[in-house]
């Protein structure tokens, strides 16, 4: 089914240093992360990584990886900054989803609640505001549950809501009672009273690249040149705090210091955003253990059945990875 844009360019990117425009590979791709996860795109369209590799990158924002990987599947976006759910969800499905960059590899959500709410009782009988059905959120949040001793749509439901603002209004309005919120969101929520029931953070497949095997078949020089400019964007993270936070700054439209050096110290950490691109293996087996319990074929699945590990693999066994850190200030 084609999926429906609900989309806006992100801003005109200014750039650190100038580069000629000329014969440069128009590319499309689909971000639903207004948060640090992002940055490793962002990074690469604001310091002219994109261009000094040939691409000519447009990021187009959409509302939940569940859309994000849709519009991945219909072909209306060739590359997709997208956490691994829906990524793996589309896979089980039939289609040729795949990921080819791990990005974020050690997710961390919070469950805000109320002010008032401070225990896994006070939850019970409440709800949970998600961004979308089937995106990283919403399996993140049947685990925090567990940890609490509460089961899914039977103690807690779960809703989806839509963005972070809509989520905290929601919160606000008391049509909810919690919700699931990732750095920085998580962070500034706290500052405004919110309460942290629980605290998830575990090796899973959060937002990386993604494709579809048709598309690496088709094109896979873009694919090549987009997995390099995406592991160069990565090592410019973890050495340059300075654009790293001013590129942060600028896509998250803020100007608190706090949330912008905790959101920069969290995504350039070797923990959550490794030098090495390598999508987790270990992440997507947490991915595909809730979705064991009531899918046969999720039961039956592996891993690697989800991944296109050719494009990092490259660029590691050729030293190219390596010889970007050589000498360089961590």
């Amino acid at each position: 089914m084609k999926a429906v844009i609900l989309a806006v360019s992100l801003f005109i990117p200014f750039s650190f240093y100038s580069v000629a425009s000329a014969q440069l590979i128009k590319v499309t791709i689909g971000n639903n992360a207004i948060s640090g996860n992002a940055l490793p795109a962002w990074m690469a369209k604001e310091a002219g990584i994109f261009r000094k590799n040939g691409l000519d990158v447009q990021i187009v924002y959409f509302r939940g990886g569940t859309i994000t990987a849709m519009a991945l599947v219909a072909r209306e976006i060739s590359i997709g900054q997208v956490s691994g759910p829906p990524i793996v969800s589309a896979a089980l499905k039939g289609t040729d989803a795949v990921i080819i960059a791990g990005g974020n590899v050690v997710s961390e959500y919070w469950l805000m609640s109320r002010p008032e709410i401070k225990t896994a009782e006070q939850l019970k009988g409440g709800s949970i505001a998600i961004a979308t059905f089937g995106g990283q959120a919403d399996f993140i949040s049947r685990i925090a549950l567990q940890r609490l001793g509460l089961t899914a749509g039977k103690d807690v439901a779960i809703v989806q809501i839509g963005t972070v603002p809509e989520r905290l209004s929601a919160l606000d309005k008391g049509r909810v009672q919690a919700a699931m919120l990732n750095p920085p969101d998580n962070v500034m929520a706290q500052k405004k009273g919110l309460y942290n029931l629980v605290s998830v953070r575990l090796p899973y497949q959060g937002v990386g690249v993604s494709t579809t095997r048709t598309f690496i078949r088709e094109s896979p020089d873009i694919v090549r040149r987009y997995v390099r400019s995406q592991i160069e964007a990565v090592h410019r993270i973890k050495t340059d705090r300075e654009a790293g936070i001013k590129v942060l700054a600028k896509y998250l439209a803020s100007t608190d210091k706090e949330i912008l050096e905790r959101t920069y110290d969290d995504i350039s950490s070797d923990e959550k955003v490794p030098p090495k691109q390598y999508p987790t293996l270990e992440g997507i087996k947490n991915i595909l253990m809730p979705l064991a319990e009531t899918d046969p074929k999720a039961k039956a699945a592996k891993p690697e059945d989800f991944v296109d590990l050719r494009f990092v693999k490259e660029l590691d066994e050729s030293g190219f990875i390596d010889d970007l850190y050589k000498g360089k200030k961590r």
